[in-house]
């Protein structure tokens, strides 16, 4: 599994802005995160991004989440508030919302994604152990 933390000046500038960090997972493993948040007390899940082509997705997290982000199968990128801020348009270029902003707290607590994440992990894990 492949861990990373980026914090490129070369982020476009439409990458996600207001300050969020962003966590990007494997569509299916944020598919099931997601399903977890939703099913959480509260408001658990924030503004969420896909891909076009339904590879990712990508998890608006406070900033400074990724000088910390250490979770395997994922990569979290700092934005430093660079870009557009966040409208019904989604911020980066083949990208929609998942969970638009407004639908949904803008950022999800890192701590409870990233429970959420190895959640998930181990569902998909044990369905697929099952095939």
């Amino acid at each position: 599994m492949e861990t990373s933390r980026i914090n490129d000046p070369r982020t476009p500038p439409g990458a996600p802005a207001a300050g969020c960090d962003v966590v990007t997972v494997p569509a299916r493993q944020g598919l099931e995160a997601v399903d977890i948040l939703r099913r959480g007390p509260g408001d658990a899940v924030g503004s969420v991004l896909h891909d076009d082509g339904g590879d990712t997705l990508g998890f608006l997290v406070p900033p400074g989440t990724a000088a910390a982000w250490d979770l395997p199968g994922s990569t979290c990128t700092e934005t430093d508030g660079r870009g557009a801020t966040l409208a019904p348009e989604p911020p980066v270029a083949g990208s929609d919302w998942l969970l638009p902003p407004g639908e949904a707290d803008l950022a999800t607590d890192p701590a409870v994604l990233r429970e959420a994440l190895g959640e998930a992990a181990r569902m998909i894990k044990a369905a697929d152990s099952c095939r």
